[in-house]
């Protein structure tokens, strides 16, 4: 029963994104009722014509007008069928339409953690894949299932009503029908489940490996990623052959099923003409109505299975909506302009809850000042970013920008006063000039080009093939990375931020090109509050304040000179194993 009413629930879940298209809804549902008595009229029209027009009595212009009224009837039934079947497809394809642009809108707003435990080809899988299954329960689930049920109905009581002992007699199959689609529909279920289970591993498992390809190559691992695709493979293909099989023995049982109700009939209706309690025209359209009695019945089982299979997907989707972001935005604290102070207050973080990676953090910066981050891989860094971003919440001390806490702002009004270079640099499909932008269209080509002269990349952005406008392919591979990082730090600047982040953003750039934005950035970070985490020590020497993390810990805080001055200090090492061992750098 649990099973029923959680069915049902997600069924009227569906159903209430159809909302919106309610008069074509209540058209599919019309033509379903009105194709139902028109799809028995021609058999009852033949058997007519020929107890009326042929049997009785041969009258040609008789059965010339029924002859026409039965092509009429033919026509309408084609004419509605079709209109049933694109507006029925059409329903479907707006409805999923509309989940489609509400799961991404959704997903955009999911905090990092949903990202960190969930693969990107399960997502995938969820916005294409399960979406277009949902389209199923519209064009093929239930209006078509409504459709058929109403049109059993009606040939039954059409076949009673004509001979009661011809149906009976067809009927005898019946229950073996039953059971058959019954088998049919368990088999297919469990079978098209574990199809959509192993289809979302395929996606997860080539997602990664065509991204990690340059990985793959390097490493020689052809072969061993290929044995792995081969099992992930042979699974999902015995999946679809487990639904192949119950699909190869039902068909044909059904055809078997209805070969011997059509021979019953035949030698019983025969018996019947000779005896005259059956007439010629019920025995010559009974075969009609036979067909379009079983045909539904064999058909109903396939599309209650893809009815539940798209209850399924939709369930999957339902799952990803009802996925509340970690983050939550209800701070209402806005400003045009914030001055950039920023302050850790005995904040303590763990990304899963228990294992700190920030320890009893404290530090402060003032409006316009520079912060410098150093420590080893793992020391926390990166960390900081991300809390000071919200893309994590804190659940001890306090983050303060301007001496507001961040969790008081508007996310969107936080997010837009800072901006981020990061190391791994990420472009999309598109042009430079929309990755730029991000499509944004507060900003102008005169915007862009400002920018990038300020940092230096003009001359190189416009030497490119149709300058601002040539297209990158995906991620940037068409680039070099110190290109895709100077484009990053155009697009930084064009938002002009009030606190700017340079997470690792020199360590992809060769020392030419670092030498060009330099003096750029020294000049940026004058007009605001900025934070750089680099491992070179060379970029961070002009710093206002230099911090050494080491295990979540800010074990030092201070200049650069006067870090330097602490001979056994962790910074003083860290200089001193960086530049001794290579002086050209210094």
């Amino acid at each position: 029963m649990d099973n029923i009413y959680l069915d049902r629930k997600l069924l009227w879940r569906v159903l209430k994104y159809a909302t919106p298209y309610k008069f074509l809804f209540a058209s599919t549902a019309i033509l379903a009722l009105v194709l139902a008595p028109v799809s028995v009229a021609s058999p009852v029209l033949i058997n007519k014509m020929v107890d009326d027009y042929i049997v009785s009595s041969i009258d040609i212009d008789g059965m010339t007008i029924w002859m026409i009224y039965l092509v009429g009837v033919i026509l309408l039934h084609a004419a509605l069928q079709y209109l049933f079947i694109y507006t029925t497809n059409l329903l479907g394809q707006l409805v999923i339409r509309d989940i489609r642009v509400k799961v991404f809108n959704h997903l955009v707003k999911l905090d990092l953690r949903f990202f960190d435990l969930t693969p990107i080809g399960t997502s995938t899988t969820r916005t294409i894949n399960d979406i277009e299954s949902i389209n199923n329960i519209f064009k093929q689930g239930i209006i078509t299932i409504i459709a058929d049920v109403v049109g059993i109905f009606v040939v039954l009581i059409t076949m009673f009503t004509i001979s009661i002992k011809l149906t009976i007699i067809c009927l005898i199959t019946m229950p073996f029908m039953i059971l058959a689609s019954y088998w049919f529909k368990e088999s297919v279920k469990k079978a098209y489940q574990k199809v959509r289970n192993q289809i979302s591993r395929m996606n997860s498992f080539l997602q990664e490996r065509i991204t990690g390809m340059r990985i793959v190559q390097i490493f020689q691992a052809e072969d061993q990623e290929m044995e792995k695709f081969k099992a992930i493979n042979r699974k999902y293909t015995q999946a679809n052959l487990d639904s192949i099989f119950a699909y190869a023995v039902f068909f044909p049982v059904v055809e078997i099923l209805s070969a011997i109700s059509l021979g019953l009939m035949v030698w019983w209706g025969a018996r019947g003409v000779l005896d005259e309690s059956v007439t010629l025209g019920a025995l010559i359209a009974f075969p009609l109505f036979l067909n379009r009695l079983f045909r539904p019945i064999r058909m109903i089982a396939d599309k209650f299975n893809t009815l539940q299979m798209g209850l399924v997907a939709a369930e999957r989707i339902f799952k990803v909506l009802d996925t509340d972001p970690a983050i939550v935005d209800s701070g209402n604290y806005t400003k045009d302009k914030v001055e950039g102070s920023i302050e850790f207050k005995n904040v303590n973080f763990a990304y899963d809850g228990k294992n700190k990676v920030i320890h009893d953090l404290n530090f402060k910066v003032a409006p316009g000042e520079t912060l410098a981050i150093v420590g080893s891989t793992g020391s926390g860094k990166t960390t900081i970013i991300n809390l000071l971003n919200r893309f994590y919440d804190i659940k001890e001390g306090q983050i303060l920008i301007d001496g507001v806490n961040i969790q008081k702002y508007e996310l969107e009004a936080l997010r837009s006063h800072l901006a981020i270079v990061l190391q791994d640099v990420f472009l999309f499909s598109g042009t430079i000039f929309e990755n730029i932008t991000l499509t944004d269209p507060r900003f102008t080509m005169e915007d862009v080009i400002k920018a990038s002269k300020i940092i230096g990349a003009h001359p190189f952005l416009e030497s490119l093939p149709g300058g601002y406008d040539f297209k990158v392919t995906e991620r940037g591979y068409n680039l070099s990375m110190g290109q895709r990082q100077l484009i990053s730090f155009v697009r930084a600047l064009v938002f002009d931020p009030d606190i700017l982040i340079l997470d690792e953003a020199t360590s992809s750039i060769d020392t030419e090109t670092e030498s060009v934005i330099q003096h750029a950035i020294e000049t940026l970070i004058q007009k605001r509050t900025s934070i750089i985490i680099a491992h070179r020590l060379s970029t961070v020497r002009h710093a206002d304040q230099v911090m050494v993390m080491k295990n979540g810990r800010a074990v030092e805080i201070g200049s650069h000179e006067e870090l330097l001055q602490k001979d056994s200090g962790h910074y003083r090492k860290l200089y001193d194993l960086q530049f001794i061992e290579h002086p050209l750098e210094n």
